[in-house]
């Protein structure tokens, strides 16, 4: 069974950065692409970007690009998200996924579809 635990989160005034992330457990981190997700009330689930397993590809969505980065230490099996020039819309419980091994290419990942496994999510709070 894997476990995905996330940590990090926290008050920021906008402009500012935080740095969220990762413990995942119960296979071969290396083995997987991970992911970030964001959800706030009244806006539905947001996929953010992922990460092979490997760490050589990320994908991110337009809405972080540029600001957010993903990068992975699979010696330590963690996944981090650093936020930068945050905004109050980046208000968010944030959360990190993990595919069933080989169930999906990362092309298919990248659009959002094709993740099990979820951690518990971590509260952002962005102020103006």
């Amino acid at each position: 069974q894997v476990q995905l635990v996330e940590s990090g989160g926290g008050l920021v005034q906008a402009g500012g950065s935080l740095k969220l992330s990762c413990s995942a457990s119960g296979r071969t981190f290396g083995d997987n692409a991970m992911g970030w997700f964001r959800s706030a009330p009244g806006k539905g689930r947001e996929f953010l970007g992922a990460i092979s397993g490997s760490g050589n590809t990320t994908f991110y969505t337009d809405s972080v690009k540029g600001r957010f980065t993903i990068f992975r230490d699979n010696t330590k099996n963690m996944m981090f998200l650093q936020m930068n020039n945050l905004k109050p819309e980046d208000t968010a419980g944030y959360y990190c996924a993990a595919p069933l091994t080989n169930r999906f290419p990362f092309r298919i990942l990248i659009t959002g579809r094709g993740w099990d496994y979820w951690g518990q999510g971590t509260q952002v709070t962005v102020s103006s």
